[in-house]
């Protein structure tokens, strides 16, 4: 089976689970085709866990799943020193961080000091433990639900944090129709056990290193540049991206354009995903209401294309 069939039976495998958000589902695909982080931000109960289940279990990943509450340790994630009398000396036992996948669930719920542990692991993929530093498993990946800053008990991550996830996306609430296919259906759980692992560990690094390979004009990467500049005019936000956040938008528009089946980037590609890319790196100038997500797309409009 070729890349781009592969590609379309795990989009659709993960679309029969995940019903109605056919977008928000290629954009997850796209962010850990790119070897990137995947922030999930919504109210409970629209389907944040359930992506990330099937996610995992489509991409045929190792999986660990961590609660995130107020008391979490950081010694919680990434395990602990026990002292073996048997052996007369101290045995490391690894916490749920040494996982290809790992779900934070409600991310924000956890305290600033927990939250900050990660940061290592998503950057470098390592974890410094005790003075010794220990590899992640390859890949790895964090997908991390959020639930909204206005909910109890909720701390905001901070900016160093959400610089670390290559994309934020939000499910909302399903239309009509996907939501009488889920009350009239088969239990979502059930249905994420049952499936599939659609990819091989070669096969997954295989795709990665087709998305790099993606190709990228100049006047493409112009365009780019003139997206990040608008950011930096003092028009449309506080603070402009930085140059890693041009990175990660370039990234993920190459595999955009990899499940779009294309072996170049087309403007289209980095307009479908520059607010999901760039919306939670970005603090908005006062303009009436108007949220990070709707300003990106404001400043597309107002951008030429080449």
């Amino acid at each position: 089976m070729d890349a781009q069939h592969k590609l379309k039976s795990l989009v659709d495998q993960l679309n029969t689970v995940i019903v109605g958000k056919s977008s928000q589902v290629q954009d997850s695909v796209a962010c850990l085709l790119a070897g990137g982080h995947l922030l999930i931000e919504d109210a409970p109960g629209v389907g944040k866990t359930t992506l990330a289940h099937a996610l995992a279990r489509t991409f045929g990943l190792q999986f660990s799943r961590v609660q995130f509450t107020a008391d979490l340790m950081p010694s919680d994630l990434s395990g602990v020193s026990v002292y073996d009398r048997n052996q007369s000396t101290f045995v490391f036992h690894p916490g749920p961080i040494f996982a290809q996948v790992l779900l934070a669930d409600e991310i924000n719920r956890a305290s600033p000091k927990t939250q900050s542990a990660l940061l290592e692991a998503m950057e470098e993929r390592q974890v410094s433990i005790e003075g010794e530093t220990r590899p992640l498993p390859a890949p790895f990946f964090v997908i991390a639900t959020q639930n909204p800053h206005d909910q109890l008990g909720t701390h905001a991550l901070p900016e160093s944090q959400l610089d670390r996830f290559l994309m934020r996306i939000s499910l909302g609430y399903p239309d009509r129709a996907a939501e009488r296919e889920l009350l009239s259906g088969h239990d979502r759980r059930a249905m994420v056990e049952a499936l599939p692992s659609l990819l091989t560990l070669s096969e997954l690094q295989a795709l990665q290193q087709q998305v790099l390979a993606v190709h990228a004009a100049p006047p493409l990467l112009d365009y780019l540049q003139d997206l990040m500049a608008a950011t930096r005019s003092g028009r449309w936000f506080v603070q402009g991206l930085s140059p890693r956040a041009g990175l990660a938008v370039l990234r993920a528009a190459r595999a955009q354009a990899l499940l779009n089946g294309r072996d170049y980037v087309a403007p289209d590609d980095i307009q479908a995903i520059l607010p999901q890319t760039t919306a939670h790196r970005l603090v908005p100038v006062g303009t009436a209401g108007r949220g990070a997500f709707e300003q990106v797309r404001a400043m597309i409009e107002a951008v030429p294309l080449p």
